[in-house]
């Protein structure tokens, strides 16, 4: 890897969830780093097409990226308050993949799958704000 893409791989490895190459690159430029936003949006990508990051897609569409925590093909369920991930098997999907696309003559086939909700401690959030009365949720 390039000494740039290592340093934007080191950032991600540092952080606990998803960051968006703005993100990224404005921490590297706090911390002194001479790179570019444009740079940052390479490393990502390369990264992530050598699977040393996952990268998903906001509900808003925006690219997000953490190193990944295991080599194995994997999915992410995703906290859409606060960001908490975890990676999860989906054997079940990998089955149905394969099968749609040998049903419709395709090979090579490949998928991402993101599942999105509320983790037990936003979830308890909300509850306690709900409890406290309006308006502070």
């Amino acid at each position: 890897m390039s000494s740039r893409r290592d340093a934007v791989h080191d950032v991600l490895r540092q952080s606990e969830g998803f960051r968006s190459a703005q993100d990224v690159y404005a921490e590297m430029r706090a911390e002194g780093a001479k790179i570019g936003l444009t740079t940052v949006y390479r490393a990502l990508q390369a990264l992530a097409d050598s699977g040393h990051v996952d990268m998903l897609r906001t509900d808003d569409g925006e690219s997000v990226y953490r190193a990944c925590a295991s080599g194995d093909h994997h999915h992410h369920l995703v906290c859409r308050r606060c960001g908490w991930t975890v990676e999860v098997a989906g054997p079940v999907v990998e089955r149905w993949a394969e099968a749609v696309g040998s049903e419709h003559s395709f090979t090579d086939v490949t998928h991402t799958v993101e599942v999105f909700g509320t983790c037990a401690s936003c979830s308890a959030a909300v509850e306690a704000a709900r409890a406290a009365g309006p308006g502070r949720i």
